[in-house]
């Protein structure tokens, strides 16, 4: 059945929302203002299919991929750009206000930059032997094949054809394959998921592809499988030699971005000691150890024994004690705490509740929370807050162009 509907708002993942009677119907890729045709998507009552716009808004411009609109990396390519800034932007004042916390919100920063250095691209040959490279469809398991992806930085220029090279190799009939890719100093890192256990033949082949498309290395599920040249990552002074699958900042220009902000925000010129929570390979650990000692903390080993052997290779730099630990479950107390000048926590998705709470308790003088959820920032934010901290301006960087994702960077003192 085919619906007619008005578009009043965009929602916090990027979609079109109308009011209807029994509430709110999501339709992707439609615009605040538009009057669109629609039809139900199965399995979800309060979501519908873009069929047509039949009364577009002035703000709607076109896409600048062609696949958008099938494939579901991007949600908003079609919404000029003020409109979808201002949009990213009151996100993050939202979610604010629904946590009850009052504090200047800053004009969103473009940290897009080149584009995306990394990616996960799905794979699959069927019984026909025939090969599709791309994207998941939207809210579905189905592939869509691409040729090319516009918001992909240069330094991914040509891993769609590697990714192709790699399936053809594998053969994987019927089942998919993930495979993520990072562009680093030394050539595209790739990680290949869904194989299942290779053949010294296999190896051999997979070998080859990494020297015809001059990839840096091929690992299987964090295995090594080819290594042309270790993956090596620049950041600061220190050179990083990346472990297999090593989470990234999205582009070149946020890590850059939110680094300097961070030591903005720390205060370069009057800190002896800091803390570093879910430090990754260390993009502000290895910047702050040029001012200070740092703690460096995070729960993958891996990515703490690179940054502790780029810190160790790299003169100038203060000490840094990288540790690895489950923030989640072993937060550092108040006790652990004392001493240092200011603590710096970048976590996943669903925040760092258990940190934010034995930092309430702690005496530090100045916390700067990095956060890739509005929610959850707003959330651990609050019990900083309740603890007695007092928020100041908080920033909002865009790294993530065409989608609901957004950075957010806020110092916190006493």
């Amino acid at each position: 059945m085919v619906e007619r509907l008005t578009i009043d708002h965009i929602g916090h993942r990027g979609d079109g929302v109308a009011l209807g009677p029994a509430g709110p119907i999501y339709v992707p890729y439609a615009l605040p203002g538009e009057v669109v045709e629609a039809d139900p998507w199965p399995g979800h009552p309060d979501r519908r299919n873009l069929l047509r716009v039949e009364t577009a808004s002035p703000a709607r411009i076109d896409p600048i991929c062609q696949h958008f609109g099938i494939c579901g990396g991007c949600a908003l390519q079609q919404w000029a750009t003020p409109h979808y800034r201002a949009w990213k932007r009151d996100r993050v004042v939202e979610e604010l206000r629904r946590a009850g916390i009052e504090a200047p919100v800053a004009d969103l920063i473009d940290a897009h930059g080149e584009g995306r250095r990394r990616a996960v691209l799905h794979a699959r040959r069927d019984t026909d032997d025939i090969i599709e490279v791309g994207f998941a469809a939207l809210h579905a398991h189905r592939i869509v094949a691409i040729d090319r992806c516009p918001i992909l930085a240069p330094g991914l220029d040509g891993i769609i054809a590697a990714a192709w090279a790699i399936t053809k190799a594998l053969r994987p009939a019927g089942k998919p394959l993930d495979i993520q890719a990072t562009a680093t100093d030394t050539g595209i890192d790739v990680d290949v998921r869904g194989s299942g256990p290779l053949t010294p033949q296999l190896t051999q082949t997979l070998a080859r592809v990494a020297a015809t498309h001059r990839l840096a290395r091929i690992t299987r599920h964090g295995e090594r499988v080819a290594e042309r040249e270790a993956p090596k990552l620049r950041i600061g002074r220190a050179t990083v030699s990346l472990p297999p699958g090593a989470f990234l900042q999205a582009t070149a220009l946020g890590e850059e971005t939110l680094a300097r902000l961070v030591l903005d925000h720390v205060g370069t010129g009057r800190i002896k000691a800091v803390a570093d929570l879910f430090a990754g390979v260390g993009p502000f650990a290895l910047r702050l150890a040029e001012y200070a000692r740092v703690i460096a903390a995070d729960s993958e080993e891996g990515a703490i024994e690179a940054l502790r052997r780029a810190a160790a290779a790299t003169p100038g730099l203060k000490p840094i004690d990288a540790q690895p630990r489950d923030l989640f479950r072993r937060p550092l107390i108040a006790a652990e705490l004392a001493g240092l000048d200011a603590v710096v926590f970048d976590p996943p998705r669903q925040g760092a509740e258990a940190q934010a709470r034995a930092l309430a308790a702690s005496r530090v003088p100045t916390v700067v929370a990095v956060s890739c959820n509005a929610a959850t920032f707003a959330r651990d934010a609050k019990i900083l807050i309740d603890g007695g901290y007092r928020i100041g301006a908080v920033t909002p960087v865009d790294q993530f162009r065409y989608s609901a994702h957004v950075e957010i960077v806020a110092r916190f003192a006493r």
